[in-house]
């Protein structure tokens, strides 16, 4: 798995943190890992990045970005306001190709949920994940809406007929309401592929060295970590219901 395409089921769902856990787990198992952010928007000059954020948590990473945007719009929408050239898939897939010479993992970050346009023509991270032939690491929310939103994105992946990897939470709540608990057994169902990982609330403000330290805990073997689906489950998920006679 060189290359490992990271979305979203939407904005603010721990997408960034969740790549720096997986970088940092990747960086803990021995593997030299670059993490390419195709659009980075609502970030100015000199200001940091979601691929700059992925390098401060993860530490001993390659960070790039193909364009920066100044709105914090759709990529897309971003560029035609700044009057700037959009990134285009075939980019996307360059960069991550090359970048893939030089390390053993290679981390592309998107710009909220898979299908945010990226230019005018509709070119999508789908279609980069396509072209790479990389497999999808979908991120999601613990709480209500987001088995629909899971859902859609796995039956889009599958249409295009890409590798979804699985799910990983991007924030576990400390005190978890009983849809978020509800929702350890139904996401996998929903996504139809596995459980990968949960990342605590707030993970993202611990200082750098705790993050790295703890990073592999969150996740599952295949990406790098000791977190186990079923110990989770056993602890979080509600007991069955029992229905009455």
């Amino acid at each position: 798995m060189p290359v490992l395409v990271i979305t979203g089921t939407g904005t603010e769902v721990g997408k960034t943190v969740a790549t720096a856990a997986v970088a940092a787990a990747a960086v803990a198992a021995g593997r030299s890992v670059a993490v390419l952010k195709p659009a980075q928007t609502g970030v100015g000059p000199g200001e940091r990045g979601d691929a700059d954020e992925v390098a401060r948590l993860a530490g001993a990473v390659t960070a790039r970005e193909l364009a920066r945007y100044p709105e914090p719009l759709a990529p897309a929408t971003a560029a035609l306001r700044a009057g700037r050239a959009p990134v285009r898939p075939p980019e996307v897939a360059e960069a991550a190709a090359k970048l893939a010479t030089e390390h053993d993992l290679v981390l592309v970050e998107g710009a909220g949920g898979l299908l945010v346009r990226f230019d005018a023509d509709g070119g999508t991270l789908a279609d980069a994940a396509k072209l790479l032939g990389a497999p999808v690491l979908v991120v999601a929310t613990a709480g209500l809406g987001t088995l629909n939103t899971t859902e859609l994105t796995a039956r889009e992946l599958r249409s295009r007929e890409l590798d979804l990897l699985g799910v990983v939470i991007g924030s576990w709540p400390t005190a978890p309401g009983l849809a978020c608990r509800c929702n350890v057994t139904d996401l996998p169902e929903a996504a139809g592929a596995p459980l990968l990982g949960a990342l605590p609330e707030a993970a993202g403000a611990l200082p750098p060295a705790t993050f790295r330290s703890m990073a592999p805990e969150w996740l599952a073997p295949c990406l790098n970590g000791t977190w186990n689906a079923e110990e989770f489950t056993a602890r979080e998920a509600p007991a069955p219901f029992a229905r009455g006679s």
